[in-house]
């Protein structure tokens, strides 16, 4: 009663890594709240979740297992997902702000009348006091996430309402093992008594799935370039000393908006986070927004004809001159001493 639970989202036997993200963020917090820490997987074949699960510190995994409950279907893990917190009331439920979440997410905290914060950034424990009535809330979930285009960041409170909901995306938080020997317990619930037959009238026929060919998040080393590139053109430049360095290739929103590098390959607040060896930032001004999804890099060069431009205040390297005159030479010496 009143623990913390992550809601683990499973593809063909493997928890997603979002969802062990948030286990490693939720093991912290449930640490501060003195609770227990409670992760449910709704699927089918789940037999291999709970080894997934527990060395990131859950104490508890509920499985609810039923052959029709894979793939996800909105109006059968909604149902599952009401009853439960129903039943075991929750303090918090954290969940990937991936297209499941975004779904089921909304679905769950509106039968709840809960609320829901989606796509944090942040998330902390503390208390509010709110004066007009003398109340002052002990324990809050402070769910921290951009707003007004990025330009400020709310940090938002549920003082009352149950549980205190919130998605994330992946790679916000860091996933980190909490102990590989770890081991909780495992309650196998009732598929039956928690979701009705009607909830099933939608039957999935046909599943395609496409893979990303991108993998930004995995590489060690990216290229990333944004508006002042210039052109699409100007991007191959990027890929050329992507090419070269074995790296990837990302961008900044407003090159993604200005048609010079497609979305998939977008990092910052409405991105993707990483955290790469070597970040190298070309053409990037550097807006809140996108320093939000690369700041942890280890090491960051930034090319950028403004010696002024916020990027340099988090550039381990700065580099004043345009990417044209820069990247070219970068090329040309790496090449020459890396014989």
């Amino acid at each position: 009663m009143n623990n913390l639970f992550v809601y683990c989202e499973i593809e063909d036997g493997i928890i997603s890594e979002v969802s062990l993200e948030l286990l490693t963020k939720g093991r912290s917090l449930a640490n501060q709240l003195k609770c227990k820490l409670e992760a449910v997987v709704v699927g089918d074949k789940l037999d291999n979740a709970p080894d997934q699960i527990f060395p990131y510190g859950a104490d508890t995994v509920f499985l609810v297992e039923d052959a029709r409950l894979y793939p996800y279907t909105s109006l059968p893990h909604s149902e599952v997902l009401i009853n439960l917190f129903q039943e075991q009331k929750p303090q918090i439920c954290l969940m990937g702000a991936t297209s499941i979440g975004r779904d089921l997410g909304p679905r769950v905290s509106s039968a709840l009348h809960s609320g829901l914060t989606a796509d944090c950034t942040a998330l902390e424990i503390g208390s509010h006091e709110e004066k007009k009535e003398n109340k002052t809330y002990e324990n809050l979930l402070y769910q921290i996430r951009p707003a007004f285009g990025g330009n400020i960041v709310a940090t938002i409170i549920n003082p009352e309402c149950r549980p205190q909901m919130a998605t994330v995306r992946e790679g916000v938080m860091k996933k980190e093992v909490f102990d590989p020997a770890h081991k909780g317990e495992i309650v196998r619930l009732d598929a039956k008594k928690y979701v009705s037959d009607a909830a099933f009238a939608v039957e999935v026929i046909e599943r395609h799935m496409e893979k990303s060919k991108v993998n930004i998040k995995g590489s060690p080393i990216i290229v990333a370039g944004g508006y002042g590139v210039g052109s699409k053109d100007g991007f191959d430049l990027l890929y050329k000393l992507a090419s070269t360095l074995n790296a990837e290739v990302g961008a900044s929103r407003a090159a993604v908006d200005a048609g010079f590098c497609e979305h998939d390959r977008q990092i910052g607040q409405t991105g993707i986070t990483v955290r790469p060896k070597l970040y190298i930032a070309c053409g990037i001004s550097g807006q809140i927004q996108h320093i939000a999804g690369m700041q942890e890099s280890s090491m960051i060069i930034a090319i950028n004809n403004d010696p002024n431009a916020p990027i340099n205040n988090i550039a381990d390297v700065v580099i004043t001159g345009t990417v044209e005159d820069v990247v070219p030479k970068l090329i040309k010496y790496y090449k020459k001493n890396s014989k």
